[in-house]
């Protein structure tokens, strides 16, 4: 493609944070304080290389802190790169930090237009426009009233409203299609949609591979800063899954962005999760119990016998846990259940409804429970608990209980309604 058809222009772009061990080592440092090198690099970003063209809908995709927030700020203008360069050729609208111009004294009319020109547009161009993005936003006489009355929900419609509806030549979407209800939600998604086929170039980060996939022409996959490849979206989709499962080969410079100058580990994901074997286990996680059996071990294992929190869905998986007995239990009952980030019960099953198990155990044996089965879950982020109970003369006793105890996510390129995919199979016939 020649020159003139390209909208975003990416060379060589670097973003390095320096972490300090303490504040008062920023302070020297600050100062001028010469000395010993008193901060680790990070690199967030190292050496990318991307080319969009006009028209494009590019998807950028990878796991928590791949980088792919971070570029999209330095492309908008919101951070400066370390290093490279950045040539974006048309007006930009960014649908990142929604409302981050708004002013929470001035109503809401006058904060369309104090975003609008922010953004660049005359005041000409806002009342022409006016009306189209109150109706998007659609929330009655509240813009007349100073936006800090407004809930969360009234914000962000009316913050979404102004940047989709100001016509800009190029759009930049970081997971910002998820607000508010599912009919605005709906009415977005439709937007988004009109601005393809009006031929808008589109850049757009998300975790719902269905979206990327129904959406992007072409996808962009980044891990740990760094570009591992693009192409289409079932290509990258593919290898996004491989990353999620460490099974995808990692380029020399991505091992690099492991370790900061003084050697030491960077995480490679933020956030009150650990790894433990491919397996992401809460810390604060809620137990009690008598304590009479302890679960000891546990972990998810997908359909390739690996220890993996990242499940695709439609794949056979497994639980298990090891259990040890510390006192004898007549019939102790073994249970999993996983539930959405919202806190509601999914599915899950023990061994006494599966009629599985249903045999005393005494003290000092280790029982390995697994449970398995085909996970049809819609794509998203799980949180996985784990039980030892059971009746001892006719009363319930829990002896071990471990709430939100591992993350499960499941990666999915086709969502269908509600939390199950019922798999249903389609037929379509001419006449009655």
């Amino acid at each position: 493609m020649e020159d003139k058809k390209i909208a975003i222009q990416v060379r060589g772009l670097e973003k390095i944070y320096k972490l300090y061990d303490k504040p008062s080592d920023r302070l020297k440092e600050s100062l001028g304080f010469s000395g010993k090198k008193r901060y680790k690099e990070h690199y967030a970003l190292r050496n990318i290389d991307m080319t969009i063209y006009r028209g494009e809908t590019v998807g950028i995709i990878g796991t928590n802190g791949s980088g792919k927030s971070t570029i999209l700020k330095i492309i908008t203008g919101v951070l400066n790169p370390t290093s490279g360069s950045v040539k974006v050729k048309g007006r930009i609208s960014a649908l990142l930090e929604l409302g981050s111009g708004f002013n929470p004294e001035y109503n809401g009319i006058e904060n369309v237009y104090l975003n609008g020109t922010m953004i660049g547009f005359s005041e000409k161009e806002i009342d022409e426009r006016l009306e189209e993005i109150l109706n998007f936003a659609d929330i009655g006489d509240y813009v007349y009233q100073p936006v800090k009355t407004y809930s969360s929900g009234m914000f962000v419609r009316l913050a979404f409203a102004v940047a989709i509806n100001i016509e800009p030549e190029i759009l930049i979407v970081d997971e910002a299609l998820s607000v508010g209800d599912v009919f605005f939600q709906a009415k977005c998604y439709h937007k988004f949609e009109e601005f393809k086929e009006m031929g808008k170039t589109i850049l757009f980060v998300s975790h719902d591979l269905s979206s990327v996939s129904k959406y992007c022409d072409r996808v962009v996959l980044l891990n740990k800063g760094v570009k591992l490849g693009e192409g289409s979206p079932k290509e990258m989709i593919d290898a996004y899954k491989q990353v999620l499962v460490g099974q995808y080969p990692v380029p020399e410079e991505s091992e690099k962005l492991k370790e900061s100058n003084e050697g030491e580990k960077i995480k490679e994901q933020e956030g009150p999760l650990e790894e433990e074997g491919g397996n992401l286990t809460n810390p604060d996680l809620l137990e009690y119990g008598t304590k009479a059996a302890v679960i000891e071990e546990y972990f998810i294992m997908d359909g390739e016998g690996r220890k993996s929190s990242a499940i695709i869905k439609g794949q056979e998986c497994s639980v298990h846990m090891s259990v040890h007995f510390l006192e004898d239990i007549p019939a102790p009952i073994f249970a999993f259940t996983i539930k959405n980030i919202k806190g509601v019960e999914i599915t899950g099953t023990n061994t006494m409804v599966e009629k599985a198990f249903l045999e005393p155990v005494t003290a000092g044996n280790v029982k390995h429970i697994v449970f398995t089965q085909k996970l049809d879950l819609q794509g998203g982020e799980y949180l996985l608990s784990l039980g030892v109970t059971g009746y001892e003369n006719e009363n319930f006793q829990v002896y071990h209980r471990l709430y939100d105890v591992l993350n499960l996510t499941v990666i999915s390129d086709k969502d269908t309604v509600g939390y199950y995919d019922a798999n249903s199979k389609i037929k379509v016939l001419d006449g009655y």
